[in-house]
């Protein structure tokens, strides 16, 4: 197989990054985007913590599909202790029938404090490298009770696992992690400690591959791997349309998605890595005062081509493939609704990235 191929299970749209709130879920809806997921070829369906429980959608997914991989893209750490994720994604593997991928990320200060309300009590990268290395201890000790194995770090201690309260092995491998990653220090620890790590968005091409992928092959070899061992999965803005005139309009709203996420300043070496700066601290401004229909008037056309794939439906697979071949292992396509009603061409997408 050339490239992975996975999409998103219940992915944000537009109106929501430009603050117009979100449609409600169903179970019905779930079910109908996981069946379609499979049935199209995708390799894998992954939900987002974008206003609701990543979690939850896996669970009726994993009851209506067979072959997809299912997973978060991304579960927010620090709000939930090491023990609630393990224990989440251990029972998610068994239910799956080994289908699950625990995507993890760390979010910012402010979110985590002011937005879930949780404490702030470390940097974040030492802090989720004690995470995954609790949850690596929970496994093993979910996998044989009778050798349990404890963790004591300075963020997080594993010490007490009465039989009472083990869920006891699965059928199948321990829930393979990955972890969210835009900046050095998650680069390093994903490439050293993780199965892979799911790429931010907001990471331009020449970031990715000047600033990333070098870190996260110094932490893989770290851990005794090279960056073969490791599935780098990307998930680049995509400004499609039926035709250029499309194109062209998807160019707009991808702004607005892409100046969302610039506009937190923890992703703001990405813009200092260009030279854009001062577009990064007005960004941030414009978000404080709650102006998000104003925040892509900052994004140039030119800006927008090192962050986003522009194509048309017909051509997407092939400026995929330019782009993303030897850059990344997996990629997650978000697509539009319009596109994705259209089966045979969603397809023929799927299969040509598959090809390459």
């Amino acid at each position: 197989m050339g490239i992975r191929v996975e999409t998103g299970l219940m992915n944000p749209d537009t109106d929501q990054y430009a603050g117009r709130g979100q449609a409600a879920f169903t179970i019905e809806k779930i079910i109908e985007q996981a069946k379609r997921i499979e049935a199209l070829g995708f390799d894998g369906g992954f939900a987002p913590e974008a206003g609701h429980d990543p979690f939850l959608p896996l669970m009726t997914a994993a009851e209506h599909t067979e072959r997809v991989t299912l997973g978060t893209n991304v579960a927010i750490a620090f709000p939930r202790s090491p023990m609630v994720t393990a224990q989440i994604a251990w029972d998610l593997q068994q239910y799956s029938k080994g289908r699950f991928v625990l995507g993890l990320g760390t979010q910012v200060k402010g979110h985590n404090v002011l937005r879930y309300a949780a404490p702030w009590t470390a940097p974040p990268g030492p802090r989720l490298r004690e995470y995954l290395l609790a949850m690596k201890a929970m496994f093993k000790s979910f996998a044989d009770g009778a050798n349990p194995e404890t963790f004591e770090g300075e963020h997080y201690t594993f010490k007490l696992m009465p039989p009472f309260f083990n869920p006891g092995p699965i059928d199948y491998p321990e829930p393979p992690i990955y972890i969210a990653a835009v900046n050095k220090y998650m680069s390093r620890l994903g490439g050293e400690l993780c199965a892979g790590l799911r790429l931010h968005p907001v990471g331009t091409f020449e970031y990715t591959e000047q600033k990333l992928l070098p870190l996260i092959d110094a932490g893989a070899r770290k851990g005794g791997r090279t960056l073969k061992d490791l599935d780098i999965v990307g998930a680049p803005f995509l400004a499609i349309g039926v035709d250029e005139e499309a194109v062209m309009k998807a160019r707009q709203e991808q702004k607005q998605h892409i100046a969302f996420y610039a506009s937190t300043r923890t992703y703001h070496a990405v813009l200092e890595h260009h030279g854009w700066e001062d577009v990064g601290a007005k960004l941030h401004q414009l978000s404080k005062e709650g102006k998000w229909t104003e925040l892509p008037n900052q994004i140039t056309d030119d800006m927008l081509d090192e962050w986003a794939i522009s194509a048309t439906y017909d051509g997407l697979a092939d400026e995929v493939i330019h782009r993303c071949r030897g850059v990344f292992d997996t990629v997650l396509l978000d697509l539009p609704p319009r596109l994705r009603g259209d089966d045979d061409r969603v397809k023929d997408i799927v299969s040509k990235l598959h090809a390459a």
